[in-house]
C-alpha cells in the first residue's frame, strides 16, 4: 500500500510581510528605489501638465499671431500663454524690437543681429526650463535594475550563508532570502521602464516645442526685415 504524503495547509506571508521581514540592506535597496520611482512619477505628472499646456497654448498663440495685423497687437494679451515657450520669444523680441526702433535705419541694420540673439537665447532659456529635472528619469531609467540587482544579489548570498551555515536546501530556509531577491529586481524594473518610456515621450515633446520657437523665430525675423526694407 502506497502512503501519500500528508499536505499541511500553511498561510503563505504576503508581500509586505516579506518586505518586513528583509534584512536592513534589502530594505535599504527597496527603499531608494521606492523614492526614486516616486520621484518620477512627480517629474512626469508635471511635465505632462506642463507640456500639454505649452503644446495648446503655442497652437493658440500662433493661431492668433498670424491672424493679427500689427505685431503689437499680441503683446498686450500674452498673460493668456504664459505656458507657451513661442511666446516668451515673441514678448522677448518685441521688446528688442522696441528698442531698436528708436534707433536710425543705419544702426537697425546692424541691430538685427542683436534681435537673433534674443530670441536664440530666448529659446535656449526655454528649453533649458522645460529640461529641467527631466535628467533625474534618464538616470533613474539606467541605475535603478543595477540597485534592483544589487538587492538581488545580496538576497542570494544570504541564502547561500543560510545553507552553509544549516546544511539545508529546503525551500524554508531559503524562500524568504530568495523572495526578497526577487522583489529587489521587480521593483527596479518597475521604477525604470516608466522612467526610461517617459524621459523618451518628454524629451520628443520638448524638441516638438522648440522647433515651434525656431520656426516662429526665424519667421518673426524675416517680418522684420521685410518691414526695414519697406522703411
Amino acid at each position: 500500500m502506497i502512503n501519500l504524503p500528508l499536505l499541511i495547509a500553511t498561510e503563505q506571508p504576503g508581500m509586505l510581510e516579506l518586505i518586513f521581514d528583509a534584512d536592513i540592506i534589502v530594505q535599504g535597496v527597496l527603499f531608494i528605489l521606492l523614492a526614486m520611482s516616486v520621484g518620477c512619477w512627480v517629474i512626469i505628472l508635471k511635465k505632462y501638465r506642463m507640456l500639454n499646456a505649452a503644446k495648446d497654448q503655442t497652437d493658440e498663440f500662433l493661431h492668433q499671431f498670424w491672424n493679427s495685423p500689427k505685431l503689437e497687437d499680441m503683446y498686450h494679451k500674452l498673460e493668456e500663454f504664459n505656458e507657451s515657450p513661442t511666446a516668451s520669444v515673441y514678448q522677448n523680441a518685441y521688446r528688442e524690437l522696441d528698442k531698436l526702433n528708436r534707433l536710425s535705419s543705419e544702426s537697425f541694420v546692424d541691430g538685427e543681429s542683436n534681435l537673433e540673439r534674443t530670441m536664440r537665447r530666448t529659446i535656449s532659456d526655454e528649453q533649458s526650463y522645460m529640461e529641467s529635472l527631466v535628467t533625474f528619469l534618464a538616470t533613474t531609467g539606467s541605475t535603478a535594475p543595477f540597485i534592483g540587482l544589487f538587492g538581488t544579489v545580496w538576497g542570494i548570498l544570504r541564502a547561500f550563508q543560510k545553507i552553509g551555515a544549516t546544511g539545508q536546501a529546503s525551500i524554508q530556509t531559503v524562500g524568504p532570502d530568495i523572495a526578497h531577491a526577487l522583489i529587489a529586481t521587480a521593483v527596479g524594473l518597475a521604477a525604470a521602464i516608466p522612467a526610461v518610456i517617459a524621459y523618451n515621450f518628454i524629451n520628443r515633446q520638448i524638441q516638438i516645442q522648440r522647433k515651434e520657437m525656431e520656426n516662429f523665430a526665424s519667421d518673426f525675423l524675416n517680418i522684420v526685415k521685410r518691414s526695414n526694407m519697406g522703411r
